[in-house]
């Protein structure tokens, strides 16, 4: 099964760019981030037409998630727990079933955190402690499940161009970092590093000071694997070549094969 994550910064804007690339790289299960908009403004018709089940988690001009799938979904669950006061669309998790097998999804938009020295980093953290939570039941049910998206953590200075421009940022803080290796300390697998420890391998170029023409980047999109997934990973990869394309996003997808 071929899972993706893509921030596509708006789908109405990426539409036509995301069903292009949909058509050229066949994947079984996407993850989007960023839709910037409300379930009943979401596009479904032209993706079902392009062979996809639709979930979507919407929110409008902000946030929201969605997930494509060529399977059936068994569940769809939107909204992080752990916070009935939060109304953000950052969080869509359902169960795909397959023929041979199921594998449960969930398309993450983790808050940005800028700037620091307002109520933004305070809830970052929050709300990855909700993640790590939510992490932790997931691993108590020993199931393959794969948590995709936009992060907004750069885990380590092999993930960032200039570390130290990156230093103060959201991103990139200590407290930041931490809470992301506490993830992995769980036993979740970061599928890209699973893969290549190749360095300076991007998914997010800003579209300020010619970033993307000076590959100056950020992997900032992961793939998370609870162990049931990552014994069956077969490779992971960053479709770089979309950020080239006419009216991008500031991110490109990220892939990985698993078999399920």
């Amino acid at each position: 099964m071929k899972v993706a994550t893509w921030n596509v910064n708006s789908i109405r804007v990426r539409q036509e760019n995301t069903l292009a690339w949909l058509k050229q790289t066949d994947p079984d299960v996407v993850c989007l981030q960023e839709i910037k908009a409300p379930d009943d403004v979401f596009p479904r018709e032209p993706f079902e037409d392009a062979g996809y089940n639709v979930a979507v988690h919407g929110q409008k001009g902000f946030n929201g998630v969605a997930i494509l799938s060529k399977f059936p979904f068994d569940e769809v669950t939107p909204r992080l727990p752990g916070d009935d006061s939060d109304e953000q669309a950052r969080y869509l998790e359902c169960v795909v079933s397959a023929p041979t097998g199921t594998l449960r999804v969930a398309s993450i938009y983790l808050p940005n955190g800028n700037p620091t020295d307002t109520e933004k980093y305070p809830y970052k953290l929050a709300w990855m402690e909700r993640l790590i939570e939510r992490a932790g039941a997931l691993l108590e049910d020993e199931e393959a499940f794969v948590l995709a998206g936009d992060y907004n953590v750069i885990p380590t200075p092999e993930d960032v161009h200039n570390p130290d421009g990156w230093a103060d940022d959201a991103l990139y803080l200590p407290r930041t970092r931490e809470n992301y290796r506490r993830l992995l300390a769980m036993g979740l697998t970061d599928a890209f590093r699973a893969c290549s420890d190749e360095a300076h391998q991007y998914t997010f170029w800003d579209y300020q000071a010619g970033a993307w023409q000076k590959n100056h980047g950020i992997r900032i999109d992961h793939l998370l694997l609870s162990p049931q997934a990552a014994d069956r990973l077969q490779q992971c990869a960053i479709d770089k070549d979309v950020r080239d394309w006419e009216k991008p996003s500031d991110h490109v997808p990220i892939w990985a094969e698993i078999a399920v």
